[in-house]
């Protein structure tokens, strides 16, 4: 058996989620890879970087990718990004999702961290861990 990373699959599964999803459409100006476009209106999510992690079994090769995602805001406070962070870990926590090549087992919602940054902006970074297996 040949393994294939879930790297591109898993970052396109998510990025499917969360901008076929109204709700959070409707929050935010848009979900860019790696960075925003200079001209991106605030708040946004970018979907950042991502780690894999072996985890096979006896006869199943199976990975862990650890996938950041970052909320950033404008507005003084964290109520509205706070917002978005929750809609995203109802989008991704514990939720089925398809992975082409891929069997799902889990996605789980690591953690989440308030930063301000030196712009004055605000940034949230999101951890989640997704479970698959090579089909």
């Amino acid at each position: 058996m040949i393994a294939k990373t879930p790297l591109g699959p898993v970052q396109a599964a998510i990025y499917g989620r969360l901008t076929g999803d109204a709700v959070l459409m409707g929050m935010i100006s848009g979900v860019w890879d790696g960075e925003a476009p200079e001209d991106a209106e605030f708040p946004h999510v970018i979907i950042g970087v991502a780690i894999e992690i072996p985890d096979n079994a006896v006869a199943q090769l199976g990975r862990e990718t650890v996938e950041t995602l970052h909320v950033w805001d404008d507005r003084r406070g964290f109520q509205r990004a706070n917002q978005i962070a929750g809609r995203l870990v109802e989008l991704l926590d514990h939720q089925p999702m398809t992975i082409p090549d891929h069997h799902h087992i889990a996605t789980r919602y690591e953690f989440g961290q308030t930063l301000t940054d030196p712009d004055r902006l605000r940034h949230i970074v999101l951890r989640f861990r997704i479970v698959t297996e090579q089909e």
